[in-house]
């Protein structure tokens, strides 16, 4: 019989899924470094699942606000309140800080592991009395598996970069409508004559010097909307330490000075765009540095998606394709559980009209069969 056990840190080794984000070193250095614990509202709570030989984790929290999700829930706490019941603590299944499609286990689950998953975290949350579980972000398979366990799925939709054998960036360019392709030249040469400059740092090519006026740019970024960011140097210190072969950083400089920064993350077959941070705006840089950059050291290395990180349905005009993304999401409240599942049915309606929006708002030229590449 398989056996469930949770757990008050990350201790898993390093399994078979290549997300950079579900690294063993990734989740215990935001343990490391105070980003989650009970004073963070991200009090870690995880899930081993043992079969005979084998064991998978699934990185999950007890959440005492909903802050550093994106997947917004902020009215459903406002309705329990209305209703004179708490909403936090809740149990949520996530990469903290991070809303990026990938697998939320430490192997490839089953259809079967998925019902007992879904059976234990549902026993859990009436044992210590939360509200509910919510399982966010999770890759297309693992969307499909859970399916199967009946909880409201939810839909959302991100804009990603998919490379379709570009031999380079004109290339992908050639693809675009001649006014689109044009304004996004004029975005790119904007850059030079503004006396601005780009640069890659890749693994072990980062230095700390650098690393550290990166964040500098983080943490303003944060400063500038009244608030702290929720990463701190520490945590940029050991993942350059622990995993470096996952990071590629492009850095914008006037003269020798760096002025704005953009920190990926790359697996295989992807690159992530996660942080950004300037001290002073530029026409274009944040284009440049978060996407164009991107799409380049995608082509180049052969990558064949770029997921830039989330909202922002100006990247469209840019070439970034709306994506659905999936939560699943159980209430131990039985009125507000079928509450929210009509929410999630309604909204899922809404959601698949702003896509097909925002399909139509791209910038590709038709084929020959009158659709878009």
């Amino acid at each position: 019989m398989p056996t469930v056990t949770w757990h008050t840190h990350w201790a898993a080794a390093s399994g078979a899924q290549h997300n950079p984000f579900l690294k063993s070193s990734f989740l215990s250095t935001l343990e490391q470094t105070g980003v989650c614990s009970e004073n963070s509202g991200w009090q870690p709570e995880h899930l081993s699942l043992n079969e005979g030989d084998q064991t998978l984790w699934m990185p999950m929290y007890a959440k005492t606000h909903s802050w550093g999700e994106y997947v917004f829930d902020w009215s459903w706490a406002h309705a329990y309140e209305q209703h004179g019941l708490p909403y936090y603590p809740k149990l949520v299944a996530a990469i903290p800080y991070t809303p990026s499609q990938g697998p939320r286990a430490t192997q490839p689950l089953t259809a079967s592991q998925v019902t007992t998953l879904a059976g234990a975290i549902e026993d859990r949350v009436r044992d210590q009395a939360y509200s509910g579980a919510h399982l966010l972000f999770p890759d297309t398979e693992t969307a499909r598996l859970w399916r199967q366990t009946g909880w409201a799925e939810r839909c959302d939709v991100q804009f990603h970069w998919k490379n379709r054998n570009y031999r380079d960036f004109d290339d992908f360019l050639d693809r675009f409508s001649s006014r689109k392709r044009k304004n996004t030249r004029k975005e790119r040469r904007s850059i030079a004559d503004q006396g601005l400059s780009l640069r890659c740092f890749e693994g072990t090519d980062i230095s700390l010097d650098t690393l550290h006026r990166f964040y500098v740019f983080y943490h303003a970024t944060y400063l500038k909307r009244g608030r702290q960011g929720y990463l701190n140097r520490a945590f940029f210190e050991q993942l350059l330490a622990r995993q470096p072969e996952t990071l590629v950083l492009f850095m914008a400089y006037e003269g020798e000075e760096a002025v704005a920064g953009a920190l990926c993350f790359r697996d295989d077959t992807s690159l992530y765009g996660r942080y950004w941070g300037c001290l002073a705006e530029y026409n274009n840089l944040h284009f440049e540095t978060c996407y164009y950059q991107g799409i380049d050291y995608c082509i180049r290395n052969g990558l064949q998606r770029f997921d830039p990180g989330t909202q922002g349905e100006h990247k469209v005009a840019r070439g970034f394709e709306p994506t659905l993304t999936h939560s699943f999401h159980w209430l131990a409240h039985p009125e507000f559980r079928d509450a929210v599942q009509r929410f999630c049915d309604e909204e899922a309606e809404m959601v698949a009209h702003y896509r097909q929006q925002m399909i139509e708002a791209l910038p590709f030229k038709a084929t020959a069969d009158g659709e878009s590449p």
